[in-house]
């Protein structure tokens, strides 16, 4: 597939997001890489990208900040003269020195305001694509690991809002689509779930049959940039049967 289109991926610098970017600027995306802190891991991830032939550029910036978001977006205009592609991979929450309501800061609040600097510069055709896990999808009728609850939470909330504009981005002719993942082998998250409640990991494993690694989940992500599928469509990565079942029983 050769393209012109430009696309944003919030949370690039590593883990699923990274190589989203590098799979969208294989496919001939321009991509901006965003990062919070850490510069030289999306340096590394642009560099990447530049060396197999691709474009892109590293942004640094803290998606709590409304002026650090708008410069992110139009840096995307700047660099490549458009946006076409905006991907929420970015979430958090289960940082301890950054507030009590950080998770709903980052999930939420932040994921509304990312969606408001976007639209305004997105081409009609373009997308939105939300990253969440079956764990914060299924919230509302399935219970989750005690550590992850907050979180969970606060991304469903995020979905929820994000889900309500969609009359909003329709107007401006832009798609949205929700892709929802397991527990994603080798994950920051993944990690620290287990560690904190030992045996989290092989647990989801048994029950799913399968967790994807971070290649394949991206790979899942990036289809759906120029799939055919109607606006509020929802992607169960995985099939996610043991959360339908459980919400079936109720």
């Amino acid at each position: 597939m050769t393209t012109t289109k430009t696309a944003v991926i919030t949370g690039s610098s590593r883990g699923v997001g990274a190589d989203t970017a590098k799979i969208l600027a294989a496919e001939g995306y321009n991509v901006v890489v965003n990062y919070r802190q850490k510069a030289p891991r999306a340096n590394k991830v642009v560099k990447e990208i530049e060396e197999a032939g691709g474009r892109a550029v590293a942004v640094g910036a803290d998606l709590t900040s409304e002026e650090d978001l708008d410069r992110l977006m139009q840096t995307a205009i700047d660099e490549f003269g458009s946006l076409d592609l905006l991907v929420l991979n970015a979430s958090g929450g289960m940082e301890k020195d950054l507030g009590d309501n950080y998770a709903l800061r980052l999930n939420r609040d932040a994921q509304s305001n990312a969606l408001t600097a976007a639209l305004s510069r997105m081409n009609p055709g373009g997308r939105v694509i939300f990253v969440t896990s079956h764990q914060a999808h299924f919230i509302n009728d399935v219970d989750t690991m005690d550590a992850y609850d907050a979180v969970a939470k606060s991304k469903r909330a995020g979905e929820d809002e994000l889900t309500s504009r969609i009359p909003e981005m329709s107007e401006k002719g832009v798609s949205f689509v929700v892709v929802s993942g397991d527990m994603i082998e080798g994950t920051v998250t993944a990690t620290l779930l287990n560690r904190m409640e030992p045996g989290a990991l092989e647990a989801r494993r048994e029950a799913a049959g399968k967790l994807y690694s971070v290649r394949e989940f991206a790979e899942e992500i990036a289809k759906l940039a120029t799939a055919d599928l109607p606006t509020g469509h929802i992607e169960l990565v995985g099939g996610a049967q043991d959360f339908l079942a459980q919400v079936d029983a109720k």
